[in-house]
């Protein structure tokens, strides 16, 4: 890619899965990515990795339910480089039960990342853009933003919101580009944490079945960012051929 249509383009999530697909494909797009999530160690292993294929990246710490731990890794991008062009709102977790097993604790560790980490790097860019009249907000989704299954009711809700803010912040805005992308099945760490056992059990075995690799839902983002200022992909969903 052209230096001069190089994005500075932050990506929450990134040490696993979709948000690790991402900085590889965009890093290669020749954008440079600031790469954000709780394990440093696997972020520093991917910007060193990065590094030496000859892209641009860097990393730093990030708790997206921490509204300071949010506005200061968009304020330290912003300051290092004038600009933040795209914010991929990608961290998210998926601890699946029915309602009825109350497992609260998980409820609200759902709605803190998947949703309340979306509105706090919402938050942190939006003035920015704003400010600059073009930006870029790409919030990850979920297939389950169009339907709901037993046993997800609770993940659904929160990709549901998801979902409604980013149409929402779309209507809204005039100058700042909004796309909400919607994996299906694919191959990440997201069913690897919490919920029920046999749910986690049954969720881990469909997806050996069908999952996409996370790289075909950062080709879909890689598309969404490279089209032009005027042309906003509103909507992508992203899920393998055999998923119902």
């Amino acid at each position: 890619m052209n230096s001069s249509f190089s994005k500075i383009v932050l990506i929450t999530g990134a040490s696993s899965g979709i948000g690790q697909a991402t900085a590889r494909r965009l890093a290669a797009d020749g954008h440079h990515v600031v790469l954000g999530a709780r394990r440093v160690d696997r972020l520093a292993a991917l910007v060193a990795e990065l590094q030496a294929a000859g892209h641009s990246a860097e990393y730093q710490e990030l708790d997206v339910t921490d509204v300071d731990s949010v506005r200061g890794f968009v304020e330290a991008a912003h300051a290092r480089h004038g600009r933040v062009d795209v914010l991929v709102n990608n961290a998210g977790v998926m601890p699946l039960s029915t309602v009825d097993a109350l497992r609260i604790d998980e409820w609200n560790q759902m709605i803190d990342v998947n949703l309340r980490g979306t509105l706090h790097g919402v938050a942190a860019v939006l003035p920015l853009m704003r400010a600059r009249r073009e930006g870029h907000i790409v919030n990850i989704a979920s297939t389950a933003a169009y339907r709901v299954d037993p046993t997800a009711a609770v993940y659904c809700a929160t990709k549901y919101a998801v979902r409604a803010l980013s149409e929402g912040l779309r209507q809204e805005n005039q100058d700042v580009r909004i796309t909400v992308v919607s994996p299906g099945y694919t191959q990440s760490e997201l069913a690897d944490h919490g919920g029920d056992p046999q749910v986690r059990a049954a969720v881990r075995a469909a997806a050996e079945q069908l999952a996409i690799p996370a790289a075909a839902v950062a080709d879909g983002i890689g598309y969404a960012i490279a089209q032009p200022r005027n042309v906003d992909v509103n909507e992508l969903v992203v899920r393998p051929t055999a998923q119902n």
